[in-house]
């Protein structure tokens, strides 16, 4: 069969001057001039633009039309593996228990209710009703006010992240008139359940301010509450345990600060808790009268838990609860009225401590050697009940009720496979990757048992290593259907993320961020000694950031990878990070560097960036996937990528670029949607490998 001829994107040199030193960009064209009209509009993008992107998307389906039944059989698969009426553990919140579902062939999940000791259910809002029409429809947020009278709730209906906030009726199903638009969907309800904070976007798309709206009036006047005047700085809403108090965050990725609003008087001036240090974080919990603040402060890298009075949280008053460990990282504080519960990762693994109202510990324990862990959250604050969610690479999601004072647990749901899943048919654990420097990198792993172990087998080697996310080792579904086939699923958790404690993620950023890169090859690398695979039959994959680390990777080492799907890659660092127009922008510079400021950091990422380091040689096969109004990862970072590795490759591996020209940076709205997209990569997988 005759090869489909890809598009060539034509090249108009840009040319620009920093610090001395001049970079020639011949594809920057293809990033629209009034890219912000088209996060709100995507109809007006530039139509040499749009016909470019077109060209991309014609041949990525000339390619996949042959490998169109592998995808059918494959996303049946992955279908097969989900239950179609799946329902959350109704939570308990006053008289009531709230919980979402979805009813079969579902795509968008149905928020409802029932008395809390049983009775008919109350559909509250129907997502696949509120989605009839639309291309792409996500729903941010669904809070019931405090009353149960009424709920909020945020849509954002093209992927841009701008999310309309509306409310409806309880009762009746009824929307109120009020609407609230330019929003990041961020909202929390006052006690009177009559108003909410909420934050909202400014031109650049960032999240800059709090506004107060009263339901019935003009939000033309909702006062403004907070505004942040500094450009590097995300605002955030959320309300304490006991819903007493709003917390007003404002952070970037390196020091953060708290102001606190009483939830009955919301319109009280804000209380700093403590004023902005650079690179001091600090997060608020409330706890018996008082609050719990999670910190680094006082080079308590790792965090310690600090208390402080009601009325005077300033840092002076700062009483240590937990203190600081070197290699244990607290990841999260939750509050109850008597008892109070921390995660942490200690070794790459975490755990849950219960601490009760004496102030004795205890830790909840597992037994197998990689798992993942989630609290669930709850509606109330006076409950000795917590509920998490506990998987592993194997085990499907368990959703567990514990009791902290009996310390005895439930499990209130197991996550069903419909077309069966028998976890002693697969193995999983760790491996400990030596580095160059002498670190060891762990590697999570996934096969199916009787999969031959001698090089032979092809692996799909995830990473991610940014802004200090650990990669869990949890359940996954779609990946059965390469391990089935005969794959090995391994995820590099390399630097660059905190599996190893926050020591793990400064070694994987700024200044140290090649540090990501050499531990994803010499994880590839020690796969390959450990006979698990071999060179040319590893895949590579990563998303956003993640997307940067397949780009650097594939220009170090192409010769390791037989493909690597890269999903809105974050692949032209150096021309974003010198735009500071881009939403992004400002508060990245804490995790990659300021190049308009400092000629060393300009240098730095001028030296990885994978745009800038695409070079005439072999590449892998690559599928790349973009999103027109991604407000992230811009579609035009893909689109200048592959455009370049087009123009400069030496060999005859397919590139294919897709991008959905109706949806931003999570890709797809709708469950199986998404499943479809997945299903497209690993039908590519398998065509190459």
């Amino acid at each position: 069969m005759t090869m489909p001829i890809p598009p060539r994107a034509g090249k108009r040199p840009t040319t620009t001057t920093w610090h001395g030193q001049v970079n020639t960009d011949n594809y920057a064209w293809l990033r629209d001039d009034d890219w912000q009209k088209v996060m709100r509009d995507p109809n007006l993008l530039n139509l040499e633009i749009r016909a470019y992107l077109e060209a991309e998307n014609k041949f990525t389906s000339a390619v996949m039309d042959p490998l169109s039944g592998e995808v059918e059989t494959l996303f049946a698969e992955m279908k097969g593996r989900v239950k179609e009426d799946d329902s959350s553990v109704p939570l308990p919140d006053g008289d009531w228990s709230y919980y979402r579902r979805f009813r079969e062939g579902g795509q968008h999940p149905l928020f409802c209710r029932q008395p809390r000791d049983g009775g008919d259910e109350q559909i509250l809002f129907d997502g696949d009703k509120a989605a009839e029409g639309a291309t792409y429809f996500k729903l941010g947020a669904f809070d019931h006010s405090p009353d149960h009278r009424l709920a909020a709730y945020a849509v954002d209906v093209n992927g841009s992240e701008i999310f309309t906030i509306r409310f409806c009726d309880l009762n009746s199903g009824d929307d109120l008139p009020d609407v609230i638009t330019d929003t990041n969907g961020g909202l929390v309800w006052s006690a009177d359940g009559q108003t909410i904070l909420y934050t909202v976007l400014d031109d650049n798309h960032r999240p800059h301010a709090v506004r107060l709206h009263h339901l019935g009036s003009d939000t033309q006047n909702d006062p403004w509450i907070y505004q942040e005047r500094d450009p590097g700085f995300f605002v955030g809403i959320s309300a304490t345990g006991s819903r007493r108090f709003f917390v007003i965050s404002a952070y970037d990725h390196q020091t953060s600060e708290a102001h606190l609003i009483p939830t009955d008087s919301p319109e009280t001036a804000p209380k700093l808790v403590a004023p902005r240090i650079v690179g001091t974080e600090y997060e608020v919990s409330e706890q018996d009268h008082r609050f719990l603040i999670r910190t680094n402060a006082d080079k308590a890298e790792d965090f310690k838990v600090m208390s402080a009075p009601i009325d005077a949280p300033g840092r002076e008053n700062w009483t240590e609860q937990t203190a600081h460990e070197a290699g244990r990282l607290i990841l999260s504080v939750g509050t109850f009225k008597d008892y109070w519960i921390r995660m942490e990762r200690v070794d790459a693994l975490p755990r849950l401590v219960i601490t009760g109202p004496d102030g004795a510990e205890h830790a909840i324990a597992f037994d197998e050697e990689a798992y993942a862990l989630a609290l669930n959250g709850s509606y109330e604050y006076d409950t000795t009940i917590v509920r998490f969610t506990y998987s592993s690479m194997t085990t499907p999601e368990r959703v567990y009720d514990y009791d902290m004072e009996s310390r005895q647990r439930e499990l209130r749901k197991e996550q069903e496979v419909p077309s069966g899943h028998d976890p002693d048919n697969y193995i999983t654990g760790r491996l400990n990757v030596p580095a160059d420097d002498g670190e060891l990198v762990p590697v999570s792993i996934l096969y199916r048992k009787g999969t031959p172990l001698d090089g032979s087998a092809p692996l799909l080697l995830y990473g991610y290593g940014a802004y200090g996310m650990s990669m869990p080792a949890s359940f996954g579904t779609p990946r059965l259907s390469l391990v089935d086939r005969g794959f090995i699923y391994a995820i590099a958790h390399i630097r660059g993320g905190m599996e190893k404690g926050y020591r793990w993620y400064r070694g994987g950023r700024m200044d140290n961020k090649k540090n990501s890169f050499a531990d994803f090859i010499t994880v590839a690398e020690g796969l390959i000694s450990e006979r698990l695979s071999s060179a040319g039959r590893i895949v590579a994959h990563g998303g956003s950031a993640g997307g940067m680390l397949m780009g650097t990777v594939a220009n170090l080492r192409p010769d390791l990878f037989g493909a690597v799907l890269a999903d809105v890659p974050f692949v032209d660092v150096l021309n974003t990070m010198l735009d500071d127009a881009l939403p992004l922008t400002p508060p990245e510079w804490q995790e990659w560097g300021n190049p308009i400021e400092y000629p060393e950091a300009y240098n730095y990422i001028r030296s990885y960036s994978p745009y800038d380091n695409v070079a005439s040689r072999d590449y892998p096969n690559i599928f790349v996937t973009a999103g027109l109004t991604d407000p992230r990862v811009t579609y035009w970072e893909p689109a200048k990528w592959v455009a370049k590795l087009r123009e400069l490759k030496t060999d005859n591996n397919t590139i294919c670029l897709k991008t959905n020209m109706d949806a931003g940076h999570g890709g797809a709205s709708g469950r199986f949607n998404r499943l479809k997209e997945t299903a497209e990569l690993y039908a590519f997988v398998l065509s190459v490998i």
